[in-house]
């Protein structure tokens, strides 16, 4: 009796097995790097924060797509839905996680090209303390299905 009892447990047991591991199947595989940064600009800020993006930020990811080392970028504006809320997303492509790395030179160049020099740049991140706040930024992995 007992031994039937042990082989009944050992079925449910290798029945559960398979139905985690069915369940644990991945029907999707991964896909490119998104990087995400969350913006609330100040209020009655937000074309003026849009207007400096477009003189610095969108030709620093043009040229950026034209040395290869991002795939493409998109800036999404909407109303905050709450006073807590970020307004303004800014997403940037990568084909993958190791694309990210190891290219702060190429990347210093085509800041320095594009806004002028050091002190260009900390003009423009202290005139850009004044119209936003970041509320944080992520790094997450598309999702293709197969």
């Amino acid at each position: 009796m007992k031994s039937k009892l042990q082989i009944i447990l050992l079925s449910l047991m290798l029945v559960a097995a398979q139905t985690v591991t069915k369940a644990q199947t991945r029907l999707f595989k991964d896909g490119n790097v998104w990087e995400v940064s969350f913006i609330k600009t100040k209020p009655n800020m937000g074309t003026e924060y849009l207007n400096s993006l477009k003189a610095n930020w969108k030709a620093i990811h043009d040229e950026a797509i034209k040395q290869g080392l991002v795939l493409s970028y998109k800036m999404l504006a909407g109303n905050a839905s709450n006073p807590q809320d970020w307004d303004v997303m800014l997403m940037v492509e990568y084909k993958n996680l190791a694309a990210m790395e190891g290219n702060d030179d190429k990347w210093d160049a085509i800041m320095k090209n594009v806004m002028g020099g050091d002190e260009a740049m900390k003009s423009t991140n202290e005139k850009r303390v004044n119209i936003r706040e970041i509320y944080g930024s992520k790094v997450l992995r598309e999702v293709v299905y197969k």
